[in-house]
C-alpha cells in the first residue's frame, strides 16, 4: 500500500521520521496484537527481532513511540499495544498487502456463483456475506439498494371497494406486494389502465429508472392518463419504495464470530455495543453509504467510525457494481481492530468484484 503521513497534531509522523529499528519494533508490536490481542513486552520483543536489541534499548525506543501516540501502556509495567492512530498507520504505510489465496479464491467463487444460479439478488448478497463472514471469522455486512432489481411485471389487483394489491415481479423472480388505498368506487379499468401503462415501460428498467421516466413523463404531460390513474401509479411506484428510510437493505451475518476469543470482560462489553450498533441500522446505513462514494476498499479504524467507536471495531468494505457499472451496494465485514488486515482487505475486494462479475452476467 502507498505510503502515508499521519498527522498527530503540529507533528507529522511518517516512514523518513522513523528509523529501522523504530520501524521494526512496532511492526512486531502491531502484529503481535493482530495475533493475540496481548500487549508485547520488552524482553519478549528484543527476543523476536531480526537484529540484536537489549530490553532497555526496546524500551527507549518504545518510549518514543509512545510519545508519537502510536502505541500505549494499557496497564503500569505491562508491555505495549497499538492506539487506533498506530493501527492506522500500520495499515496505510507498513502493512504488505497480499494477494488473496487461490484456496480463498476458489471457495468464494465457488460458494456465491452456487447460490447466484437461477436464484433472487437477495439470496447472492446473502451466500457472499455469509462466505465472507465464515473466511474472515468476523460479522459479514452488504448493503444493497433495493431499487436496484431489474423489473419484469407490475399489476394493480382490486382487494376490496377501498384497497388494491400493488404487485411487482422482478427479473430475478423476487415478488413484492403492497396494499394501497383507493378511492371508493374505483373504477376496474383505471387499475387496469395504470398496469399496462407501467408495464409498456419498464423493459427491465430498475424501478428508479421507472420511476424516474414515469416522473418526467408526467411532469411534461406526455402520459395521456386522467388524474385518478396518474394517482394510483404514483402511489404504487411509492410503496414499492418504501420511502428513504426503506430504499437500502442491510444483511448481516455471522455476529456469533463476534463472541469468539474473548479475552476479558471488556472484550465482552466492546461486543454488546457493537451488536448494539448493528442493531439501530439507520446508522449502518450512513456509514457503509460513504464508501459507496469512491473506488476501492474503504477502512474504518475505531472511532474513525462513529457508530461503532465505543465497540472498538473496525469496518472494511468494498462497493461492488451491477451490469451498467454503477455502484449500487458494499460488501463487507465488521470485526475487532486486530483484524488481520493483510488477508481480509483482498478478500473482501475480491468477494466485491465477483459479486459485480455474477450481477453483470
Amino acid at each position: 500500500m502507498a505510503s502515508h503521513d499521519v498527522t498527530i497534531g503540529s507533528t507529522q509522523v511518517g516512514l523518513a521520521a522513523l528509523s529501522e529499528r523504530s520501524r521494526e519494533i512496532f511492526r512486531q508490536i502491531v502484529e503481535s496484537y493482530l495475533a493475540t490481542g496481548e500487549p508485547l513486552g520488552s524482553r519478549n520483543l528484543s527476543r523476536l527481532l531480526p537484529i540484536t536489541l537489549s530490553p532497555a534499548s526496546v524500551r527507549n525506543v518504545m518510549s518514543d513511540l509512545e510519545q508519537l501516540g502510536l502505541i500505549y501502556a494499557p496497564h503500569t509495567s505491562a508491555g505495549r499495544l497499538p492506539t487506533e492512530l498506530g493501527l492506522r498507520f500500520f495499515v496505510d504505510a507498513l502493512m504488505e498487502v497480499g494477494d488473496i489465496s487461490e484456496t480463498d479464491r476458489r471457495s468464494i467463487q465457488a460458494q456465491i456463483a452456487a447460490s447466484g444460479a437461477n436464484k433472487s439478488l437477495e439470496s447472492l448478497l446473502t451466500e457472499a456475506t455469509q462466505t465472507l463472514s465464515g473466511l474472515t471469522r468476523s460479522a459479514g455486512i452488504v448493503l444493497a439498494s433495493k431499487t436496484n432489481v431489474r423489473l419484469k411485471h407490475i399489476e394493480f389487483v382490486r382487494l376490496d371497494p377501498e384497497r388494491a394489491l400493488a404487485v411487482m415481479v422482478a427479473e430475478d423472480g423476487q415478488v413484492e406486494n403492497r396494499i394501497l388505498n383507493v378511492p371508493a368506487g374505483l373504477p376496474t379499468s383505471v387499475l387496469v389502465e395504470a398496469s399496462n401503462f407501467l408495464n409498456s415501460r419498464l423493459r427491465g428498467k430498475t424501478l428508479a429508472e421507472l420511476r424516474a421516466e414515469i416522473e418526467t413523463s408526467l411532469a411534461r404531460g406526455q402520459a395521456e392518463l386522467d388524474q385518478l390513474t396518474q394517482k394510483i401509479i404514483a402511489a404504487g411506484l411509492a410503496s414499492w419504495s418504501g420511502g428513504e428510510s426503506n430504499e437500502r437493505q442491510l444483511i448481516v451475518r455471522g455476529h456469533a464470530n463476534l463472541l469468539e476469543d474473548l479475552h476479558a470482560l471488556e472484550d465482552l462489553e466492546r461486543v454488546r455495543l457493537l451488536f448494539e450498533a448493528l442493531e439501530t441500522k439507520r446508522g449502518v446505513i450512513d456509514l457503509l453509504g460513504r464508501a459507496e462514494r469512491g473506488d476501492g476498499v474503504r477502512i474504518f479504524i475505531g472511532s474513525e467510525n462513529k457508530l461503532f467507536s465505543m465497540s472498538g471495531s473496525s469496518t472494511i468494505v468494498a462497493p461492488y457494481r451491477d451490469g451498467k457499472g454503477n455502484i449500487v451496494g458494499v460488501i463487507g465485514v465488521i470485526g475487532p481492530t486486530r483484524l488481520n488486515y493483510a488477508r481480509v482487505i483482498p478478500m473482501v475486494d475480491y468477494t466485491a468484484r465477483v459479486v459485480s462479475e455474477l450481477l453483470a452476467s
